[in-house]
């Protein structure tokens, strides 16, 4: 069976990783550091704070900025659950809208008629790795009629005094949008590193911070340090000075630091992620491209336009003409043949827990046609030319098998 996405884990990282275990440092220390340090030279972002997950990141930046009951965030319909879930945390309302025809994202238009006095944050999501259209999204909060709407609850959100736009970049460390590289498009940005992540420190994830001139991006980072880390206003390393045992919890925070053993995992994948994992990645696609494009029924992602860059994370490819039912045969089909494949994502108005919230998925009907027709193919960096050749071959036999 070719495995779907398996992690690259080479010598190199078990010799970082061995390092800091020797160390005898493993919590987080000099090598979260180092690692916040190169990911924000990458992403060419103001700031950067390293935690144990994108949730927290995403779940930090909501209760930073007040996101409680009563207020709303609108988000896309078609993500994963983790983008949801976390406004679910704060006692907030998700509020979903309909995706585009063409790249999954966030429909910008759908945004506009969701906004109400409640909304305090729209939070876009690079599904697949592939930007937002930021340059839309961005300008909706500066529009007038919006800012007029806007109702702020607390001094942080009357310094910004506008809707907060937080993206979802779990999978787009990498891409870029207008030449400005995923971490550095919106107000603020969260990226995973889980582990079939295209950089991965096994869990982890990180905070880009972009605020605007009214804000010291360098202060904020320090207020999400301590809430990462039970409100406690010294981390273990600061406490190792001399002297300098005793600390204070300022507030209940959480426990969502980054480790060292994990920084240094993602140490050794970024500083060859560009000349390395992105090349071999975007190669993959390419091969893709190259073998299905001549089948009438496979409909290709769109992966890089005069504007944007994908980071070359899931190919999502769509079959078409085809229903939910089709596609679910069609799955079982390449498993028959050995080759391991996905469906990114199902939309969240059909997942239990929201059906139950009362939303619908008839209300999203680009959102659904996507997932219906929606499978994802194997792309990591030890996928072979001859593995990507047998699995297109799967993919192939097995429309042909169901629909022809």
């Amino acid at each position: 069976m070719i495995p779907f996405s398996p992690p690259r884990i080479d010598q190199s990282i078990v010799d970082a990783v061995n390092e800091v275990l020797i160390s005898g440092w493993i919590t987080t220390g000099p090598k979260t550091r180092e690692f916040e340090s190169l990911l924000k030279n990458y992403t060419q972002c103001k700031e950067i704070i390293c935690l144990n997950s994108a949730s927290a990141g995403l779940e930090l930046a909501l209760r930073w900025f007040g996101v409680g009951p009563g207020d709303e965030v609108i988000l896309p319909a078609y993500t994963y659950a983790a983008s949801a879930n976390v406004v679910v945390h704060c006692g907030a309302k998700p509020v979903f809208v309909d995706s585009k025809l063409d790249d999954f994202n966030i429909d910008p238009e759908l945004i506009l008629r969701a906004i109400t006095p409640a909304t305090k944050v729209i939070m876009p999501v690079d599904l697949a790795g592939f930007p937002c259209d930021y340059n839309a999204i961005n300008e909706i909060p500066n529009r007038p009629e919006f800012k007029k709407l806007f109702n702020p609850q607390n001094d942080i959100q009357r310094n910004l005094n506008r809707i907060l736009v937080l993206a979802d970049a779990a999978h787009s460390i990498g891409a870029s949008y207008y030449s400005l590289m995923a971490g550095a498009l919106a107000d603020i940005t969260v990226f995973s590193f889980h582990a079939v992540k295209n950089l991965t420190t096994a869990e982890g994830g990180a905070i880009c911070l972009n605020l605007p001139d009214s804000f010291n991006n360098e202060s904020v980072k320090q207020v999400l340090a301590v809430k990462s880390l039970h409100g406690q206003n010294k981390d273990a390393l600061a406490k190792l000075v001399p002297g300098n045992w005793e600390y204070d919890i300022v507030e209940p925070g959480y426990k969502y630091n980054m480790t060292d053993i994990q920084a240094a995992i993602g140490i050794v994948e970024l500083k060859r992620y560009n000349s390395d994992m992105l090349v071999r990645r975007k190669a993959i696609f390419e091969k893709y491209f190259e073998l299905l494009s001549k089948h009438h029924l496979i409909e290709l992602p769109i992966v890089k336009t005069q504007i944007a860059e994908s980071s070359y994370h899931v190919f999502l490819l769509r079959i078409k003409d085809i229903v939910e039912e089709q596609r679910n045969a069609i799955i079982q089909e390449i498993f028959k043949r050995e080759v391991a494949v996905n469906v990114h994502f199902k939309p969240l108005p059909m997942m239990t827990y929201y059906k139950n919230a009362g939303y619908n998925i008839d209300n999203y009907p680009v959102a659904y046609n996507n997932f219906s027709r929606e499978i994802s193919l194997p792309v990591y960096y030890d996928l072979s030319d001859e593995d990507v050749l047998t699995i297109c071959k799967a993919v192939i036999d097995s429309v042909n098998a169901v629909c022809i």
